[in-house]
């Protein structure tokens, strides 16, 4: 009997093993998140909050590793590998497509284009937006939300009121070829550069100035090497949350349900904040003294736009009629 025992517990214990779920099936699903800015942002915090709704909503089933500040890939290495599988989800700015043969984001760097962030953010949740993302899908890469980060400020170490004072001077463009006319409209040179190397470049003088959003330029602390900012709010800056297809149609489609609604939560939460987020950055810059803050007057505000609006008609041969067209309807303005 003593013999048998042994024997009896080891069948015993294969036969439970056998019933039991493979370990495997434990394990959470793994979605790397990477974006170039930092976490005290707009996106910064709707990457955070889609972290916290994705992990609560999926029960744990699926766990979100966020890299913030090009801790995993600059932004110009991001999207590619977004389409190999080495990270799963983005938020680039939508400027950064062109370089996929995606060219009609651009049209949403137009200057003076939204009027204010409610404007903007209706033409993303309408025809616009949905016809840009089906763009996206032929190259591997679906869209899931557009994010605001609010409109852009210019900076150098001299004000800038009137379009003849940018003349000269370098500016860092994240490498919109709409942003590079306008700049180069005003008598500028603009510069692509990674977003992880302005600080550095307008600290030694490379580049002369910039142009982002007020939280950016105080989470990356570009106005401790900038003298002057113009409060311009000359276009706007967005980004779109992207996922690989392959992976996201791969999903469990209960588990993408849930990914979703998680989603859709995150980018509510992110546009509201976007707009108070940037006061804040903006009334802190000031509060910092470390350099002096500019407001266009009505007739330097028609100064720019004027200077500016020749952008209008070169944008038809870099971005396409279609899309124009879509965004004129949309937001009932005038193409040229």
């Amino acid at each position: 009997m003593r013999k048998l025992l042994p024997a009896v517990a080891a069948a015993t214990l294969a036969f439970a093993t056998l019933l039991a779920p493979p370990a495997f099936a434990q394990s959470p699903i793994i979605i790397k998140f990477s974006h170039v800015v930092a976490n005290d942002t707009p996106k910064g915090k709707g990457a955070l909050k889609f972290k916290e709704l994705a992990e609560k909503y999926t029960d744990g089933k699926v766990k979100i590793e966020v890299y913030p500040n090009s801790s995993l890939y600059k932004d110009k290495e991001e999207i590619e590998a977004l389409q190999l599988g080495s990270v799963q989800m983005l938020a680039p700015s939508t400027a950064k497509f062109a370089p996929l043969g995606i060219k009609e984001f651009e049209a949403l760097d137009l200057p003076w284009l939204f009027k204010d962030d409610a404007t903007y953010s209706s033409a993303m949740k309408g025809t616009v937006g949905k016809w840009l993302f089906q763009k996206l899908e032929a190259k591997g890469i679906t869209g899931l939300a557009y994010w605001d980060n609010g409109f852009h400020m210019v900076s150098s170490n001299r004000p800038l009121m009137k379009p003849e004072d940018f003349k000269g001077l370098k500016f860092r463009i994240s490498g919109s070829k709409i942003a590079d006319q306008y700049f180069r409209l005003l008598g500028s040179i603009p510069q692509i550069m990674a977003f992880s190397e302005v600080y550095q470049a307008l600290q030694t003088g490379v580049v002369d100035g910039c142009e982002n959003t007020a939280s950016n330029y105080l989470t990356q602390k570009f106005y401790e090497v900038q003298k002057d900012i113009t409060v311009s709010y000359h276009a706007h800056l967005q980004y779109a949350v992207i996922v690989n297809s392959k992976f996201w149609s791969g999903l469990p489609p209960d588990t993408r349900a849930q990914l979703e609604k998680a989603m859709n939560e995150a980018t509510d939460y992110t546009n509201l904040i976007a707009h108070q987020e940037n006061e804040d950055a903006l009334a802190e810059i000031k509060k910092t003294g470390k350099t002096t803050l500019h407001y266009l007057s009505d007739a330097d505000r028609k100064a720019w736009q004027e200077a500016m609006q020749p952008t209008y008609k070169w944008a038809k041969g870099r971005v396409g009629q279609e899309v124009l067209d879509l965004v004129a309807k949309e937001l009932d303005v005038k193409m040229n």
